[in-house]
C-alpha cells in the first residue's frame, strides 16, 4: 500500500436486512415464500387497499428475539411500529412500517476472527420491518414491471456501529452473520435470492483523528465477496478524491459487480426526511419475561459455543472446529457422531477428509450423505481397533457403505480386507522386501531413517493392504537392527 492510502483509517458500518423464514407476511397471512409467479402472493392488505388493517405476526417477533439473544442484545419489552414515509413504486402504501425509536433488540455484538485475530463487532440495534416489492426493469424495453410478492415479507435489519476498519472485517462479520441466521433457522441467508441483503456505510479519516469522515452508503451487493470488493473500491475512491482536493458528499451509491465500480444514486436522506410517527393501525406490543426466556431456552448450540467445546473439551485444532461448525448440518452430524464414539479427532478427520470429499464431488450437503452417523461411528471403531487401516476403510469400505447399508465389519469380511496381525504371516513378506532393496537397507543402517516409510509401503503393497501397519513397523525395526 502506498503512503497516500496508509495515512487513512477506514470506518465501516453495515446494515444487513434478513428476510425471516415465516410462512406468512409480517402483517397479513399472504405467503412469504420465495419464487412464486409475479403478484400471486398478494391480497388487499399487501396492496394497501383502503379500509384494510394489518395484524402482527407473532412468529416474526420470536425470530427477531431469537437472533437478538444470539447476538447478546438487550431485548426491548415495550415495542411499537412506526411509519417511515418515502415513496417507491414497489411500496404499495407509500410508506414502510418499521421500528424507529424502540427497536426490539438493542446493543449486542458478533464475534469475528480475521488474520488480525479475534474481536467483537458492536451492534447498534436489530429491528423489525416489512420488505418492499421488486421492480423488474428487464422484462420489457419500454416499461418497468412491479412484483408485489415480496411486499410485506418480514425483515430484521441488523445495524452495526461504525466499528469495522477493513473489508476483511466486514467479510468476516457477514460470513458469521449468515452462519448465525442459518443456525437459528430464522433466515436462509441466500444473498443471491435477496433474502439477505447488505448496505455498507463507508468513510475514511486520517489516522489518529476521532471525528468520522463523510459517510457514503453503497447498495446492491449480491454476495459477501462483492461487499468486500465494493468497500475496497469505495475506500480508494474516497481517498483519491480527498487527495486530489475534491469534496466528498454524503450520498447513496450502487455497486456494479461487472466492472467493480460504483455510481451515484441519490443524495442520502436524513432520518427527519422520513417523517417517522407511530403506526396508528397497529397496537403496541409488550414482551413478558416468560416469553423471552422460553425463546432463550429454545436456542440451539451456536458456533461460538461449539467451537469452544470442540477445542477446549475435545482437544480439536481450532481449524478443525471452525470448519465443522461452518454450517449447522455438518455440526449436527458431528454431534451425532461423537455421541457414539469417543474418538473425537478421528471423527473430525473423517468429516473433513473422506466425507467432505464425497460431498464436494457430488455437490451435496451432509444432510444428503447416505452413511448415518451410527454407521460411520462403527467404521471408526473398526479402524481404531486395528482390524482395517484408514486407507482401506476410506477407499474400499466407505464406498461400499455409501452404495448400500451394511455393517463395516461385514463388508471387510466379505471383501477379505481385515488386517493381518499375525507376525508369522508378515515376517516372510518383510524378509522379501529387505532382500529386494539391499542398498536401501544399507542406507537405512547408515542413518537414512526416512527409508522406513519405503519398507512399510512395500510390505503393505505385497500384502495387498492387509498387513497391520503398527506390527509391520515393529517387525521391520527389529529386523533392521541386525
Amino acid at each position: 500500500m502506498s503512503d497516500i492510502y496508509s495515512k487513512y483509517e477506514t470506518v465501516i458500518g453495515l446494515e444487513v436486512h434478513a428476510q425471516l423464514l415465516t410462512a406468512s407476511k409480517l402483517f397479513c397471512n399472504d405467503s412469504a415464500a420465495f419464487g412464486g409467479a409475479p403478484n400471486t402472493h398478494i391480497s388487499a392488505i399487501t396492496l394497501a387497499h383502503p379500509g384494510t388493517l394489518p395484524r402482527m405476526n407473532r412468529k416474526a417477533a420470536e425470530y427477531a428475539i431469537k437472533l437478538g439473544l444470539a447476538c447478546h442484545c438487550e431485548i426491548e419489552k415495550n415495542n411499537y411500529f412506526a411509519r417511515k414515509n418515502y415513496f417507491y413504486p414497489d411500496l404499495p402504501k407509500g410508506y414502510q412500517v418499521s421500528q424507529h425509536t424502540a427497536p426490539i433488540c438493542k446493543g449486542g455484538y458478533v464475534a469475528i476472527v480475521t488474520e488480525e485475530g479475534a474481536r467483537q463487532v458492536q451492534l447498534n440495534r436489530i429491528h423489525l420491518e416489512e420488505d418492499a416489492g421488486k421492480l423488474l426493469h428487464d422484462q420489457d424495453p419500454a416499461n418497468s414491471y412491479v412484483d408485489y410478492n415480496r411486499a410485506g415479507v418480514p425483515l430484521v435489519e441488523i445495524v452495526t456501529e461504525p466499528d469495522m476498519h477493513s473489508s476483511d472485517e466486514a467479510y468476516a462479520y457477514l460470513t458469521e452473520m449468515r452462519r448465525l441466521v442459518r443456525y437459528l433457522g430464522v433466515c436462509d441467508g441466500n444473498m443471491e435470492e435477496g433474502s439477505m441483503r447488505c448496505d455498507a456505510n463507508i468513510s475514511v479519516r486520517l489516522k489518529g483523528t476521532t471525528t468520522l469522515g463523510t459517510k457514503v452508503e453503497v447498495k446492491n451487493m449480491n454476495s459477501i465477496r462483492n461487499v468486500k470488493r465494493a468497500i475496497d473500491n469505495e475506500v480508494k475512491r474516497q481517498i483519491d478524491l480527498i487527495e486530489a482536493g475534491g469534496t466528498l458528499v454524503q450520498e447513496t451509491r450502487s455497486f456494479d459487480a461487472a466492472n467493480g465500480s460504483s455510481f451515484s444514486l441519490r443524495s442520502k436522506e436524513e432520518a427527519n426526511d422520513y417523517r417517522y410517527f407511530p403506526e396508528p393501525d397497529l397496537a403496541p406490543f409488550r414482551l413478558t419475561d416468560a416469553f423471552i426466556e422460553d425463546i432463550r431456552a429454545s436456542l440451539p448450540a451456536l458456533p461460538e459455543e461449539l467451537i469452544r467445546k470442540y477445542t477446549q473439551e475435545f482437544g480439536l485444532p481450532d481449524y478443525d472446529a471452525r470448519v465443522i461448525c461452518d454450517d449447522k448440518a455438518t455440526a449436527d452430524y458431528f454431534e451425532s457422531l461423537i455421541a457414539l464414539t469417543p474418538q473425537y479427532k478421528a471423527a473430525a478427520n473423517w468429516i473433513l477428509g473422506p466425507v467432505k470429499s464425497y460431498l464436494n464431488e457430488h455437490t451435496i450437503d451432509i444432510s444428503r450423505f447416505p452413511v448415518t452417523p451410527a454407521a460411520l461411528a462403527a467404521l471408526i471403531t473398526l479402524t481404531d481397533s486395528g482390524k482395517v487401516s484408514f486407507s482401506i476403510a476410506s477407499s474400499r469400505i466407505l464406498p461400499e457403505m455409501i452404495q448400500q447399508p451394511e455393517e463395516p465389519l461385514a463388508i471387510a469380511t466379505r471383501l477379505n480386507l481385515l488386517q493381518d496381525n499375525n507376525a508369522d504371516n508378515i515376517t516372510p513378506i518383510i524378509e522379501e522386501v529387505l532382500a529386494k532393496y539391499p542398498d536401501k537397507v544399507a542406507a537405512f543402517k547408515g542413518g537414512k531413517k526416512g527409508l522406513m516409510a519405503l519398507f512399510v509401503g512395500e510390505v503393505m503393497k505385497l500384502s495387498k493392504g492387509k498387513a497391520d501397519p503398527r506390527l509391520t513397523n515393529e517387525l521391520l525395526a527389529e529386523k533392521l537392527k541386525n
